[in-house]
Formats: structure tokens, C-alpha cells, sequence
């Protein structure tokens, strides 16, 4: 099985297909690293060898920034919205869209589950 930064790749599928289950990675860049490391894009990841997969891990190490790296400066960047109080930084906060989206009827997935109007309680006189 071959693991690179830390994540086991489907060991039945082609290399193209099975690079983007990292972090960081998608269908270009996997075909990028394919084409640099000098290996056929419709290998199956079983099929590659220790010296294939070494080749994958230096380029992946020298020339792009993958799992904990990347996703670690995505939340300092983040982060630094937040603290210098941006729009973007106080919608990040708030927990809303933050790519101008509409909110009035969508945007369930940022705001989370529907809060129904809680019917007031109306005291009666005794």
C-alpha cells in the first residue's frame, strides 16, 4: 500500500485518481506530478514500485504544499482575517457565507440546521 503524508492511497485505482485523496491535490496537479515523476497516469497504485513512489514523495515534498502544511496556513490565514476584523473575517466569524452568497433562504450548510420561531408564551390572567 502506498502512503504518502500520512494518507494510504486506494490501492486499485489508477495514480491520477488516487493522488487527489490528498489534501491540497486535485485532477490537474495529480496528472502534473504524474507527468514529472515520469509515470504513466493509468498505473494502478499497487503496481508502483518503492523508487516510484520515493519519486512522488521528493516532489510532493520540494514542490508542492500538501496535508498538514497547506491546511495549516489556510487557518492562519483565516485566522488573520479574523483578528484584523475584515468582512470576510467577521462573516468567517459569524459563521455565514462569505463569498457574497444570498442568505435569506439558502445557506443552510454555513448557518446549520433551521431555529423555528418559538411561538411566545402569552400569560392569561388568573
Amino acid at each position: 500500500m502506498a502512503r504518502i503524508a500520512g494518507v494510504d492511497l486506494p490501492r486499485h485505482k489508477h495514480v491520477a485518481y488516487s493522488l487527489p485523496y490528498l489534501y491540497g491535490i486535485g485532477q490537474a496537479t495529480a496528472r502534473e506530478i504524474c507527468k514529472k515523476a515520469g509515470i504513466p497516469p493509468t498505473k494502478k497504485t499497487e503496481e508502483l514500485t518503492e523508487t516510484e513512489i520515493k519519486k512522488i514523495r521528493d516532489l510532493l515534498e520540494t514542490d508542492y504544499k500538501v496535508e498538514g502544511d497547506l491546511r495549516r496556513e489556510v487557518q492562519t490565514n483565516i485566522k488573520r482575517l479574523m483578528d484584523i476584523g475584515c468582512y470576510r473575517g467577521l462573516r468567517h466569524r459569524k459563521g455565514l457565507p462569505v463569498h457574497g452568497q444570498r442568505t435569506h433562504t439558502n445557506a443552510r450548510t454555513r448557518k446549520g440546521p433551521r431555529k423555528g420561531v418559538l411561538a411566545r408564551a402569552v400569560k392569561k390572567p388568573v
